[in-house]
């Protein structure tokens, strides 16, 4: 009749504790509600800033003037850079308005985060239209012929804004999210160092200075007389 032995990883330790399967960590919300109005928050403001834009590349931008024969309207200086100067002009305006616009959202939410990035990126490009179709609309009238029967025969009068080079809209959100990135990444908070963990071994290790067991020739004698000596 045999026993049952439990069988150990060595003779002379004790078996190996078993490892139980972690629970899985209980997912979180990418964004948070305080984000998202954060978000939201800086797309409006930002959005609004737009008037801004709009009331300086009127008030800077240089002005484009033709004049009247009678018969039809002419470019009064044919070599003016001025229509450039316009492009120039609203250039300039909206990558510092982005630089304004990312140190003010770097100030007021030092954090960072994607949700504020994405409320800058959207109220910037949505700041660019609103600024863009302001200054055509306060600047002098699209209707040359209007104008020009207004201001009278070899009278000059001045042309209507346009921005010639579009690409300009992309002026401000690329400024904004590129120095508020930056801003962020310089003297943004830092994340603390994970900490380091020990696992213990599976396996029992006796110390080494343990005493060696005694062996069988060194155990005393049980009758209790001395051997004889020669």
């Amino acid at each position: 009749m045999t026993e049952a032995v439990t069988p150990y990883d060595k003779s002379d330790q004790p078996p190996s504790a078993p490892v139980l399967p972690t629970p899985p960590a209980a997912s979180e919300p990418a964004f948070s509600p305080s984000d998202v109005r954060d978000g939201a928050a800086i797309t409006l403001v930002v959005g609004v800033a737009g008037v801004l834009l709009g009331l300086l590349w009127v008030w800077l931008a240089p002005r484009v003037q033709y004049f009247s024969n009678g018969e039809a309207v002419y470019l009064r200086d044919t070599e003016s850079e001025a229509r450039i100067g316009a492009d120039g002009t609203f250039l300039l305006l909206s990558v510092g308005l982005g630089v304004l616009s990312a140190v003010a959202v770097f100030l007021w939410r030092r954090r960072g985060g994607a949700p504020q990035v994405i409320g800058l990126g959207i109220g910037s490009t949505f700041a660019a239209l609103v600024g863009w179709q302001l200054g055509l609309w306060l600047g002098p009238s699209s209707d040359l012929a209007a104008a020009a029967q207004r201001a009278g025969k070899g009278v000059p009068f001045d042309a209507p804004l346009e921005l010639m080079a579009h690409g300009a809209l992309l002026a401000w959100p690329m400024a904004a999210i590129v120095v508020h990135l930056a801003l962020t990444a310089l003297w943004g908070p830092r994340e603390p160092a994970p900490a380091m963990q020990v696992w213990p071994s599976a396996y029992y290790q006796a110390p080494a200075d343990s005493a060696d067991p005694p062996s069988p020739d060194s155990s005393p004698d049980p009758s209790g007389t001395e051997p004889p000596r020669p």
